[in-house]
């Protein structure tokens, strides 16, 4: 074998690049209708980068909403370790959620007042995928559902997700079945409404920290754990980079801005799991 001969030999080969219609890559993923998805409406660049990470906060709402429906499944089935597994994947998802916020994290008022006319009406609390992820928190509300009658897919959806048990319903279901004493007007209560802490439901996670005879459930409780702080950090990181950007001016979409944003960052979700620690 001539040199040159050996030196072919060695080159990786050619990937295939003749395609008949789009490439396997675009029929996959629809990079092309991702990234023509942007419409600017000022002359501003700095919008561009709102736009586009708004969207990508979109998708990652989808994934999120797309795991804790299948922990709250596999809660119902009692596959516990799905559920697990569903939450830890979860937890890396929010943490690149929460990483969304830095392009946006240090915008001065003069960047972000030179295309906030552009949003309008237009606020993140319309988001219905969002919503879907607070309902599956147990942060019910039926009157979230008003800003999307105009829209009756999206509507149906969350009207539907509204009326099912949220992850943390499931989570004390299977509490109760696996021998904790969960009230009655806990596990039948109307799964319409937000989840209000109840001593009882403190005890039990008290119990189930305090001992080792439930280490699956202690060990679904981290899982939780994990979730809510993360949760925690991303309305923190919401309050922040809202804060910076426009003050305590009234917010878009009518709502009261940063002292709405500070009201809800005080909040816990799954909030005996946080209280019950103080027992054990």
């Amino acid at each position: 074998m001539s040199s040159h001969e050996a030196q072919e030999s060695q080159e990786p080969e050619t990937p295939h690049l003749d395609f008949a219609g789009t490439t396997p890559y675009e029929d996959y993923v629809k990079a092309d209708v991702l990234t023509h998805l942007q419409h600017t409406l000022s002359d501003d660049p700095g919008e561009m980068v709102f736009l586009v990470t708004t969207q990508v906060m979109e998708l990652w709402f989808t994934v999120i909403v797309h795991e804790w429906e299948t922990a709250a499944r596999a809660l119902r089935e009692d596959r516990v370790p799905v559920a697990i597994d569903a939450l830890k994947r979860s937890v890396r998802e929010l943490e690149a959620l929460n990483a969304s916020w830095r392009p946006l994290g240090q915008l001065t008022p003069a960047q972000f007042n030179s295309y906030r006319s552009a949003l309008g009406e237009g606020s993140g609390f319309q988001s219905a995928m969002y919503r879907r992820m607070e309902f599956l928190l147990g942060e019910k509300s039926a009157s979230m559902l008003v800003p999307h009658r105009g829209a009756p897919r999206v509507h149906a959806e969350l009207e539907k997700a509204l009326a099912e048990p949220s992850l943390y319903d499931e989570v004390l279901r299977l509490m109760a079945r696996r021998g904790c004493a969960i009230p009655d007007s806990v596990l039948h209560r109307d799964v319409t409404r937000r989840h209000e802490p109840d001593e009882a439901v403190e005890q039990a996670w008290t119990a189930i920290y305090a001992g080792d005879e439930n280490a699956e459930l202690a060990r679904l409780g981290e899982a939780l754990t994990d979730v809510a702080e993360l949760v925690w950090r991303w309305r923190n990181d919401h309050l922040v980079a809202t804060r910076r950007a426009m003050g305590a001016k009234p917010g878009t979409g009518g709502s009261a801005g940063v002292a709405w944003l500070e009201k809800r960052a005080q909040k816990n979700v799954f909030p005996e799991l946080w209280t019950a620690r103080s027992h054990v």
